[in-house]
């Protein structure tokens, strides 16, 4: 379902979330705390993006998506799920030098957001996710 950047406890816990949620619109209290255990506190604030629709798949004409994710503070963040990355300050910090978690809250909110099937959907030009991917917001 994703990529092989996450563990595969986390591989599971997003296939099983998908399975009940798809069954029963809820995510469990067991769930929950698992995905608490294995991503921390940014868990709690991911569920409040997904439950905000803060998630935004952005899909060109060529095939190419990335993700868009408000945060709390209205920023808007960008999220590649192929490379496993987030523009976001605490992604740079936390995750890639420090190495103290797997992902942010806005990258887990994609994959949150995907497994739940609550992910808005956006058409985008070519050149949008060009200049998107050259790292200037559009």
């Amino acid at each position: 379902m994703h990529s092989s950047f996450l563990p595969s406890v986390a591989e599971q816990l997003f296939t099983d979330i998908q399975k009940i949620y798809q069954e029963t619109s809820q995510i469990p209290d067991d769930m929950l705390i698992a995905l608490k255990f294995v991503f921390g506190p940014c868990a709690l604030q991911a569920l409040d993006l997904v439950d905000q629709r803060s998630v935004t798949c952005l899909s060109s004409p060529s095939g190419r998506t990335t993700f868009q994710v408000t945060g709390g503070s209205g920023r808007m963040y960008i999220c590649f799920v192929s490379c496993h990355f987030c523009s976001c300050p605490a992604f740079a910090y936390t995750v890639l030098r420090r190495n103290e978690g797997l992902l942010c809250k806005h990258l887990l909110a994609v994959y949150l957001s995907q497994a739940m099937g609550v992910t808005q959907q956006e058409a985008v030009s070519d050149q949008d996710v060009t200049t998107l991917l050259s790292g200037t917001a559009f």
